[in-house]
């Protein structure tokens, strides 16, 4: 169930104000207008005969506030084609202005040109939403911030760093915890949570085996862990590799107590499930910024909701109010 919004929301939202949302993760939406006080907008979405998508809008929109929510679940690709779609058929129906809230954002590892004859998909993603006729983006935790950047339009970046903290730090005494980055990499985004939380910060070595590319490894850790309690933070967790070879060095190789693990996206691809069942993390805590399918849903995953986050993001833009306001 969603919590409380950070802006007190009036009992006569303005009409205006209208939130629809794609097939990626409707709960998430329904949420939010719970937050808000308000329905989801109605859509119908099908295919024709031949496999095409179709989506018809089946509320007047004409000079509204649109807000459109379609997070980058599986099948992304699909769901990013139903998005181009929804956000045409507002912008042709006359709508005011139309917010898509992206969440997880697609393509969000692809952001940079490290490797012949390929597209930055992450630019090519906003290009694409500029041309269907989005006016505004509203997204959380990218794994690079230079992609709020590719944007010609208004983008704002939400971060789950204060949710995160606030469930650690109700949840547990952290007088003698230490918080651990999977790498250097990581490490600017893992201080942000260090410092909410007043914690010190260790960091990972990793490194990749000269014959073996892709097997990575952790020698050592840069910090003081020994005889600590460990929460380890990402943007986003996938297989789930990076934090489980910290999670087998800090075990190995250090007298450390229990481990925690924090990540705004549980994206939890292939077996990341198992073996996060069966590793010797205490608790992995994500946010609902993707739906987490029944078959995800294990003693060890908590979820922290972003509902009111959003809500009270819409909310300000909506009435012209500060979004970083949202954060001090």
């Amino acid at each position: 169930m969603p919590g409380q919004t950070l802006y007190d929301i009036p009992d006569d939202l303005n009409e205006d104000l209208k939130i629809f949302c794609g097939s990626s993760h409707p709960q998430l939406t329904q949420d939010i207008c719970e937050c808000l006080g308000m329905p989801v907008g109605e859509t119908y979405i099908d295919r024709f005969a031949n496999d095409n998508l179709y989506v018809q809008i089946r509320e007047n929109v004409r000079e509204k506030d649109v807000f459109v929510l379609q997070t980058a679940s599986a099948p992304v690709s699909e769901h990013l084609m139903e998005l181009f779609l929804m956000v045409d058929a507002l912008k042709h129906a006359s709508a005011h202005r139309v917010t898509v809230v992206m969440p997880y954002y697609a393509y969000v590892r692809s952001d940079k040109k490290d490797a012949p004859r390929i597209s930055v998909a992450a630019r090519l993603i906003a290009d694409l939403l500029e041309a269907s006729g989005a006016d505004r983006l509203l997204t959380m935790n990218l794994h690079s911030e230079q992609i709020q950047g590719f944007f010609q339009v208004p983008a704002d970046h939400l971060t789950a760093v204060p949710l995160l903290c606030d469930y650690f730090s109700e949840k547990l005494d952290l007088t003698d915890f230490v918080v651990v980055s999977p790498d250097a990499g990581s490490a600017k985004r893992a201080g942000r949570y260090a410092e909410r939380l007043d914690l010190p910060l260790a960091i990972g070595d990793k490194r990749r085996d000269s014959l073996l590319k892709d097997d990575a490894f952790i020698s050592r850790i840069v910090g003081e862990v020994e005889g600590k309690n460990i929460i380890i933070f990402d943007d986003e967790i996938a297989t789930g590799t990076s934090m489980l070879v910290l999670v087998e060095c800090l075990r190995e190789k250090y007298d450390v107590g229990k481990i925690y693990a924090g990540a705004a996206h549980g994206v939890l691809v292939g077996s990341a499930i198992e073996r996060f069942q069966e590793s010797d993390i205490e608790e992995v805590v994500i946010t609902d910024s993707l739906p987490l399918p029944e078959e995800k849903q294990i003693d060890k995953i908590a979820q922290v909701s972003v509902a009111p986050l959003l809500a009270s993001t819409i909310y300000a833009i909506h009435t012209g109010e500060s979004v970083s306001a949202l954060f001090r």
